[in-house]
């Protein structure tokens, strides 16, 4: 029975030795160090955008007879596109130009009617005073007086009437000329031209095809307002300001950097993603860009002169603003509260306050880390 009291001793010895050597011995741990010129980034996904883009098409609807343009060429302001079938609008316009001659007619016609009326109003008032003034000398009657001013009176209404003929037929001729126009204009819509020194991004018809007013055509960007189009984190966004530079890396060219500077804000965030978006002008990227093409980019929000960058993956409880990290004060473990600042690409938090004297960051802590725990500094495993 001794013996095996003595064995019993023995192994409950050996498991609290083995006990105290698991809890007690000392963590290996990794700490924060302080950074010095820190450049805070914030990442963001993006794709190749152009600011102005146009789909454009005919403003009527006929069937195509000519294109004159395909994807990929480059178009000047007013370049002929394509061409619908007018013989129809040629004919409209026809029409109204002979209206507008046949005015011009009327119009002269009217004129020579208002010269014949003047020069009988003349020959009228002439003979009405011979008339007047033999009647008053008692040497013609007053009867040919009376008719003598009738027939002036007449003569004047005819005048009157004359002129307002020549009046209406001015009116009638500016409606046949605004007639006119419009045909023009009509015929002129049969006509797609280029709005903008352009790049043809997409053809979307071919020669026959009959088209409705607003159909699609072309596909038009300009070339020169070609940008970067970012996506970034609600949680990152309240850093951005306009004019922050930013470096892009497109997909097709991983070993190339370019830099661009933000240009635009968005004022609505994406309800579904929880993502900002932000556009930037390129200063130096490739004259051929292709829209739609993934990149991505670094945008430089400030820089530290000094900074302790901690993981966020050793924060918890972490809301933006404060969290709890793990830290080593003389020797041991301890839980601190700490409130953060700014981000940076690299998962990291800027400290900003609540980190006691003396007392130093655990970037990962280790398993089985508790409060008072002894610690010492080195290389995480």
């Amino acid at each position: 029975m001794r013996r095996i009291w003595l064995s019993g001793l023995l192994l409950a010895a050996a498991v609290a030795a083995g006990f105290l050597f698991f809890t007690e011995r000392p963590l290996t741990v990794a700490i924060v160090q302080p950074e010095h010129d820190v450049a805070l980034r914030i990442y963001g996904l993006c794709t190749v955008e152009a600011r102005i883009l146009s789909r454009v098409g005919f403003e009527v609807g006929a069937a195509l007879t000519r294109l004159s343009a395909d994807a990929g060429d480059s178009v000047a302001k007013g370049q002929e596109l394509a061409i619908l079938h007018s013989a129809e609008q040629e004919a409209r316009v026809a029409r109204a130009g002979a209206a507008v001659t046949a005015n011009e007619a009327n119009l002269a016609k009217a004129d020579a009617a208002v010269v014949r009326a003047r020069a009988v109003l003349a020959q009228r008032e002439a003979a009405n005073r011979r008339q007047q003034g033999l009647a008053l000398r008692d040497v013609a009657s007053v009867q040919r007086a009376e008719e003598a001013q009738r027939d002036e009176d007449v003569a004047r209404a005819d005048l009157a009437v004359a002129e307002a003929d020549v009046a209406v037929i001015r009116a009638q001729g500016l409606d046949a000329a605004a007639a006119l126009r419009q045909e023009e204009a009509l015929l002129a819509h049969h006509r797609l031209v280029a709005p903008y020194d352009a790049l043809i991004v997409a053809r979307h018809a071919e020669p026959g095809t009959v088209v409705k007013a607003g159909d699609a055509i072309f596909t038009l960007i300009d070339p020169a307002t070609v940008w970067i189009q970012a996506y970034v984190d609600e949680e990152r966004a309240g850093q951005l300001a306009l004019g922050q530079p930013g470096t892009i890396r497109l997909r097709s060219q991983p070993a190339a950097e370019f830099h661009g500077t933000i240009a635009r804000i968005g004022i609505e965030s994406d309800r579904v993603n929880e993502e900002r978006r932000v556009w930037l002008t390129c200063a130096d990227c490739p004259a051929e860009m292709f829209l739609g093409e993934q990149a991505e980019v670094r945008i430089l929000t400030g820089t530290r002169a000094s900074a302790l960058m901690v993981p966020e993956v050793a924060i918890t409880g972490f809301d933006g603003h404060r969290g709890t990290v793990w830290t080593v004060q003389d020797s041991r473990l301890a839980r601190v509260g700490l409130t953060f600042g700014a981000r940076d690409d690299r998962g990291r938090v800027e400290v900003t306050g609540g980190l006691p004297e003396g007392a130093a960051i655990v970037t990962s802590p280790p398993k089985g880390a508790a409060e008072g725990r002894r610690a010492r500094v080195g290389e995480a495993p």
